[in-house]
């Protein structure tokens, strides 16, 4: 291995000693050729000034001779050239001091020549003859032309002998530089030649050392198969672990966020997103813009410094911070509960936060109707309390006043006085029998009735009780409607909604008294405090006029609570309702909206063993896999309708507002179904929305939904009479079959009844 090492030295410093002295004499080698062809360039410059001047004098000759013009235009031609070429000649020995002072000498003989020349010419163009044998009697144009042929004649001389001189030594120089070429290839291949010999050796050397290398190779190779098998297994395992990981995160209903130092969003769930609009690599301060956010009050705005996000960047951690969101751009408001933590490096630093946002909106609707349904069963309580003791000091009251009003009827005073005071306590009695029937305690007398008798001998009564300027309507159940209530407790009930009705019509409109058989579900009794899942009818009353805002319609029920002016109501007539309505264990609804109307449903349960031949087993409701685009601003209905539907195998897209949904339409959303809410919040109602989803996509499908009856919608002008419309109640069957006629396209007066028994024959 020494002496390789010292072969291979030995032969780079011959290598680059060569190189050296190859590179200094190819260096000096390239300087005498450039001489040499100086030398050469001189040598054609001189011959190329000798035939110039040959030319001009040849030209001045033949001028001379014949006068012809192509002479002198020639003359003039050589004459203008004859400067270039002689400065040319005196730049190409500017180095050598003789040469530049011969030529300096000759400069001054050539221009004398080129003016006799000249002369000639001129003389002969004038005809001056005289001038002519003048001038070639003193013959100093030959003179001159020897002195200038004398001088180059040296010139070229000393250039021939340089150039002789220049041209031995680069030949010499190219002999040194061959020979040292070829003494250092003898070397070099000296040198390989003992480096073949030396790599040979080793040659066998290295091959007697790779067949022991072979055994232990393949045992690596072995060894290598085994842990890429192994880390193909935790590759995989890992894959898996992050794919259930990421389908837990999508799959979870609440949202979860992580964002970073710059408050950029690097990981966000579906859920947040559709909570709130958060996208992957979207700035925070962008999403917040369009947010109104406040605190549990709904009334209080939260800073932006003091929102959750910016908190935990700050380092703070909290938990289950309940917050108001406002989205304007969806007209939507949630209740959130929101829990934040900072997360940190190995140093402690803030390099982001972590929030879980759970949208408790739908679990305080609930909780708020509850809290009202145990509201109005304390009041009632409470009143029925009272009004019970009320009722047993009334009863002295009148029983005295009758024999107060014997003993003074003598006496016309103390009678009109005895008389007044009766009439007080019968305008009590009839309070107190108000206040007893909200709280359930009236007695009541319930038999089996006709429903729909009762209706139609209410209607002949309202109408002229109601006067001229409202419409009475009656849509009643074709079939024997028999419930088992007080009949003139359900009259009363109807008189005095008929009643409220009217006073929310002062210029008039239309009133409906419906009567139909309906189902209950658990889902609706689910969403709804006290109602038992079963069958029932259905009585519904409904108007054209100012309607209610959620605020009133909320207290509706409530005792003494009226919108009216003084004198013109005591807030007892729904409050009485209420009461016989649940004291017949029945169920009463209100639906209502502010300049369009409202709708008032009881409940009365079908009486138990009441029940004609048994119904045919319901056929499985059809389905389908089409997308319903979903439009409802009641968050526990929305939520029904889109459990229910994709239960059925439709893929849905949801939207709170017309406005929102005309803002996914156009951005191009495909459904093949709109089914929307007709009474919705945001300035766009339901038929507005369809018929502008019907002007940007012609042949859109459209079903309607509400909680108004489907006469009422016809009746009050809220939809066509072709459209569509499922009634709030609805079952899980009802929805899809109304589904599927409205994308299949049946005909109008196709019914669901006659769709299932087709579907079930």
């Amino acid at each position: 291995m020494i002496h390789q090492r010292l072969a291979l030295g030995l032969g780079l410093g011959t290598l680059l000693a060569i190189g050296a002295a190859s590179t200094a004499l190819d260096i000096k080698s390239r300087h005498d050729a450039a001489w040499v062809t100086s030398s050469l360039d001189i040598l054609q410059r001189t011959s190329d000034l000798r035939l110039l001047l040959s030319e001009a004098e040849a030209t001045s000759r033949g001028f001379a001779l014949t006068a012809a013009q192509p002479f002198r235009a020639e003359f003039e031609d050589v004459r203008g050239r004859i400067p270039a070429a002689f400065a040319e000649l005196q730049r190409a020995v500017a180095d050598s001091p003789m040469p530049t002072q011969l030529l300096s000498q000759t400069d001054a003989l050539i221009n004398r020549r080129i003016e006799i020349a000249s002369d000639v010419i001129r003389m002969k163009a004038a005809s001056d003859r005289a001038g002519l044998e003048a001038l070639a009697s003193r013959a100093e144009g030959p003179a001159t032309m020897s002195a200038i042929t004398a001088n180059l004649d040296r010139f070229a001389t000393e250039q021939r002998a340089l150039l002789a001189q220049r041209s031995a030594t680069s030949k010499a120089t190219g002999s040194l530089l061959l020979t040292i070429d070829l003494c250092g290839l003898a070397l070099l291949l000296i040198i390989a030649g003992y480096l073949i010999r030396r790599a040979y050796l080793d040659d066998q050397a290295l091959r007697a050392s790779l067949v022991r290398s072979e055994a232990e190779a393949v045992s690596l190779a072995e060894r290598a198969e085994k842990q890429h098998f192994d880390l193909v297994e935790a590759h995989e395992k890992l894959r898996h672990s992050a794919e259930i990981l990421q389908n837990t995160f999508n799959s979870m209903a609440e949202g979860v966020l992580v964002i970073d130092a710059a408050d950029t969003v690097v990981f966000s769930n579906p859920a947040v997103e559709d909570l709130l609009g958060y996208r992957h690599g979207r700035k925070l301060s962008e999403v917040r813009a369009r947010l109104r956010v406040f605190e549990s009050d709904g009334v209080t705005p939260i800073a932006t410094h003091d929102l959750p996000t910016p908190r935990a960047l700050r380092g703070e951690s909290f938990d289950r911070r309940e917050l108001i969101v406002h989205q304007p751009d969806r007209d939507a408001t949630l209740r959130l509960m929101i829990s934040g933590r900072p997360l940190r490096d190995a140093a402690g630093g803030i390099t982001g936060a972590a929030m879980v946002y759970h949208d408790i909106t739908m679990a305080h609707e609930t909780e708020r109707l509850l809290q009202q349904a145990q509201k109005l069963d304390a009041i009632g309580k409470l009143t029925g309390g009272v009004a019970h003791d009320f009722n047993n000091m009334l009863t002295i009251i009148t029983g005295t006043i009758e024999t107060l009003a014997e003993e003074v009827r003598d006496r016309p005073a103390a009678a009109a006085t005895a008389a007044l005071i009766g009439q007080a306590a019968d305008r009590c009695t009839e309070l107190i029998r108000h206040l007893l029937a909200f709280a359930r305690k009236q007695p009541l007398h319930p038999r089996d009735s006709d429903v729909n008798s009762t209706i139609v001998d209410i209607a002949k009564l309202l109408r002229p009780t109601l006067g001229e300027q409202i419409e009475i309507n009656s849509i009643l159940e074709e079939e024997t409607l028999i419930a088992h209530i007080d009949s003139a407790q359900l009259a009363n009930s109807l008189v005095n909604m008929a009643i409220n009705a009217r006073d929310a019509m002062p210029n008039g409109g239309k009133l409906l008294l419906e009567s139909r058989r309906i189902l209950l579900d658990e889902s609706y009794a689910a969403a709804n405090a006290g109602v038992t899942p079963g069958s029932y009818i259905m009585i519904a009353v409904s108007d054209t006029g100012t309607g209610m805002s959620t605020e009133v319609r909320d207290r509706a029920f409530e005792p003494f609570f009226t919108t009216k002016e003084a004198g013109k109501g005591s807030g007892l007539g729904l409050s009485m309702v209420y009461g016989f309505v649940k004291q017949s264990g029945g169920h009463i609804k209100i639906y209502s909206e502010e300049g369009r109307g409202t709708t008032i449903r009881l409940y009365i349960p079908v009486p138990k063993g009441q029940s004609a031949t048994p119904a045919p087993p319901e056929p499985p409701p059809p389905r389908g896999e089409e997308t319903i685009f979903i439009v409802e601003d009641d968050l526990l209905v929305q939520d029904f309708v889109v459990s229910q539907l994709q239960s059925l195998g439709y893929k849905t897209i949801t939207a709170s507002t017309g406005v929102e949904a005309l803002a996914k339409i156009e951005s191009g959303h495909s459904f093949d179904l709109l089914f929307t809410d007709v009474i919705m919040p945001g300035g766009i109602n339901g038929k507005e929305l369809a018929e502008e989803a019907l002007r940007q996509r012609p042949g859109t499908k459209v079903l309607y939904t509400s909680g108004y009856t489907d006469n009422a919608m016809v009746e009050h002008g809220r939809i066509d009479q072709a459209a569509l419309l499922l009634t709030k109640p609805y079952r899980k069957s009802e929805l899809a079959w109304m589904v599927r006629r409205a994308l299949v396209g049946l005909a109008e007066n196709t019914s669901i009844a006659e769709e299932q028994r087709r579907a079930h024959s």
